[in-house]
């Protein structure tokens, strides 16, 4: 039986948020160390996101006055540390974001607003703390990114938008991969296609089914994987990037292309997925995400059997994540490492050593 919601006043919910944001920056021993919340405990904010209570009535009283140009402020923010994150990586951005919450936002919280204009904060405060959740992810801290998404999820609900709130379902999506909670993966993707309904935009569909096929193929089900790069590439082909909220310009170009790649690399189908992969690649994108689909073509050419290509490829990956500074990257160099090192190839061995002397530049 999946828990019940607890109706929780939406002030005591503020207070914890700020609390987090504050120890956060303080580096608290206990907040970085977080452990990642598993089992029902983990369903619990996507089960209470889905179902009532709703928030009624989100309005406050305070001394400062909260206006919708206050606002605008906050959605600037959100964009300008997601341009930072893509160009700099996480743990660069990190604590400038946590700054910001701490010393602009959280005010705004507590201030004074009417319902209508609290429901604009609310979904503007959604935005930056999944940033924040996004740069602890990158940083390699699950269990307080984990924390950051479900306090972003809460936003979404009081602040009524259901397409935000599914995205936000789908950064939990996305760390649920990493922790090779697959089940829980597609689980989540379904609630937010499911509770998003008709709010849900296109660019979100499509990435919700990509991670759905990623998912299937880690659990080998051929058959799932299958339905949901289908349902993806019919989403794919309904976006219209003038329609959709500024969270969703992830969904760039391209980017369904590396996941299905990625995808039917891992059921063993290489030579759709190497030419998914290099169509991925050709595609023009930001620095970070081009890391990704290069290392994906890399990975991609490395079990093709084409340990020369994949070289080239891999010495792209070194070029283009130079100034970044990103756990998830590392982790992606690590595994590249593994696969040229144990080929024993002079083909690779060069950019081994140059992987070698990257992952000794500590973050």
């Amino acid at each position: 039986m999946p828990p019940q919601p607890t109706s929780t006043p939406l002030a005591g919910a503020i207070d914890r948020f700020t609390a987090l944001w504050r120890g956060d920056l303080q580096q608290r021993p206990d907040l970085q160390a977080a452990p990642v919340i598993t089992g029902l405990p983990a369903v619990g904010p996507v089960w209470e996101w889905e179902n009532p209570p709703d928030d009624t009535d989100v309005s406050r009283d305070g001394t400062l006055r909260v206006g919708l140009s206050d606002v605008a402020v906050l959605r600037s923010a959100r964009s300008h540390y997601e341009q930072m994150y893509r160009t700099a990586g996480g743990v660069t951005t990190r604590g400038r974001v946590l700054q910001f919450l701490n010393v602009e936002t959280a005010p705004l919280l507590r201030g004074a607003y009417t319902d209508a204009t609290g429901r604009e904060l609310h979904r503007a405060v959604g935005g930056l703390v999944a940033v924040a959740g996004i740069c602890s992810y990158d940083s390699d801290a699950q269990g307080l990114a984990q924390r950051y998404f479900n306090q972003a999820l809460r936003l979404a609900k009081a602040s009524g938008d259901r397409a935000f709130g599914g995205y936000v379902i789908a950064l939990l999506v996305n760390q649920a991969l990493y922790m090779r909670e697959y089940r829980q993966a597609v689980a989540f993707a379904e609630a937010g296609l499911r509770t998003a309904g008709h709010a849900i935009t296109p660019a979100l569909a499509c990435d919700l089914h990509a991670m759905q096929a990623k998912a299937f193929s880690r659990m080998g089900d051929q058959a799932g994987a299958h339905r949901a790069m289908t349902a993806a590439e019919i989403a794919a082909g309904q976006i219209r990037r003038d329609e959709e909220p500024a969270e969703t310009g992830y969904v760039q170009p391209g980017l369904l292309e590396a996941n299905l790649a990625d995808a039917l690399m891992r059921l063993g189908d290489m030579a759709p997925a190497t030419t998914y992969a290099a169509e991925a690649v050709a595609t023009q994108t930001h620095a970070r995400g081009r890391v990704h689909r290069l290392a994906t073509l890399s990975d991609c050419q490395l079990r093709a059997g084409d340990a020369e290509q994949a070289a080239v490829t891999a010495t792209d990956v070194l070029d283009t994540m130079q100034g970044m500074e990103s756990q998830r990257l590392r982790d992606r160099l690590v595994k590249l490492r593994g696969s040229m090192s144990s080929l024993h190839s002079s083909a690779t061995s060069e950019v081994v050593d140059r992987i070698d002397d990257t992952l000794r530049i500590p973050l």
